[in-house]
């Protein structure tokens, strides 16, 4: 019989809310969904069904406590441990619950989307990332175009083995989180293929004005962006008044697209008629804006968003809202930093008090 009290080891994106279960990604996405936000659909494999793949892999759990005691400063000595325990958990089978768990979910998105041959993307959700005190953008493995139930198990696998990157783990030692603390759900969804996309920032990352939504942007996917190979398209749009305040138009010399099953991307050279050319219309822009407010104001908190925009709709659907999809939000942490108060006042030193004496002509 089974334990109806067990943690599941799938959910539907919707219901996706303790980050404990989900991971960050996944709880942030579920939270996005719940909040009438566009987000591609999807489920998350979550930290129960890590954890049973963990104890086949590891059963004495002697490999994941080798990684937990080397030294935060021997990378060396990091990049080893880590290895060893990525490699069982890429190579080591899935259980058989697990396994079935994830075909289960697999077949309801497709029978949901109403493609049996839909693309999804396969992307880790570690339950340390996203916070305001730590990011972990781009540590752990995503993976796009991944087609097949049995492709999605093998890069749940990847995904998983990727919270044992070297620079993952080398830096959760240098922030002293526990090994046993750490785990890893992953987000499935539907693929999509986006038009342009971007960041945006629901305060100036310069100034850190927050009367303003700052938005980068590029053709095809936002990797480019990230990665730096373009110098992105920039916007800068007034809270108050829906005025876009500043512009900037980069040429765009490079664009990526998918590679099928794959982490990476192909570059390629966008058409001429493209690179001088804004990748976002007015109209695209001040949408985008008006869903970063309403992140922000859901979140009570600024954020930094990823997003995507499709081309306009089979059905001639042309309404730039309908055509921008989310595919994270995660705290703005540089200005919230700096602006977070003291630990505690400076202790007074005994000289202050002869100090103020002399000040007050005593």
């Amino acid at each position: 019989m089974a334990d109806l009290t067990a943690p599941p080891l799938t959910v539907p994106l919707a219901g996706a809310a303790d980050p404990a279960l989900v991971g960050g990604k996944g709880a942030s996405l579920g939270e996005l969904t719940r909040a009438g936000v566009a987000v591609p659909a999807g489920f998350v494999v979550t930290v129960a069904a890590f954890a049973a793949a963990l104890a086949a892999a590891d059963p004495s759990g002697s490999v994941r406590a080798a990684v937990a005691a080397v030294p935060s400063g021997d990378l060396p000595a990091v990049g080893a441990a880590a290895g060893r325990m990525r490699a069982l958990l890429a190579e080591a089978p899935l259980p058989d619950a697990v396994a079935a768990a994830i075909a289960a979910a697999y077949a309801r998105l497709l029978v949901a989307d109403g493609d049996a041959d839909a693309d999804v993307a396969v992307r880790s959700s570690a339950t340390v990332e996203d916070s305001a005190d730590a990011s972990f953008a781009g540590l752990q493995d995503t993976y796009l175009r991944v087609s097949g139930v049995a492709s999605v198990r093998e890069h749940v696998r990847r995904c998983w083995a990727s919270l044992y990157n070297s620079e993952s783990v080398a830096y959760r030692r240098r922030l002293g989180l526990a090994e046993d603390a750490v785990a890893m759900a992953v987000v499935v969804q539907r693929m999509v293929a986006p038009r342009s996309a971007g960041v945006m920032f629901t305060r100036s990352p310069v100034t850190g004005d927050p009367s303003v939504v700052a938005i980068e942007a590029t053709w095809g996917l936002g990797s480019a962006l990230v990665s730096g190979d373009v110098t992105p398209d920039s916007f800068i749009v007034s809270k108050v008044t829906g005025e876009i305040t500043g512009r900037r138009v980069s040429p765009k010399i490079k664009i990526h697209t998918a590679i099928p099953n794959g982490p990476g991307v192909t570059v390629s050279k966008p058409p001429a008629s493209l690179r001088d050319v804004a990748c976002l219309t007015d109209d695209e822009i001040r949408a985008l804006a008006a869903i970063g407010r309403q992140v922000e104001t859901h979140y009570g908190a600024a954020q930094d968003i990823e997003w995507a925009l499709l081309d306009a709709a089979a059905d001639g659907t042309d309404e730039a809202s309908a055509r921008i999809v989310l595919l994270q939000s995660r705290p703005e942490t540089v200005w919230a930093g700096r602006e977070r108060p003291a630990a505690g006042a400076p202790r007074r030193r005994p000289a202050d008090h002869v100090l103020d004496l002399f000040a007050r002509g005593l």
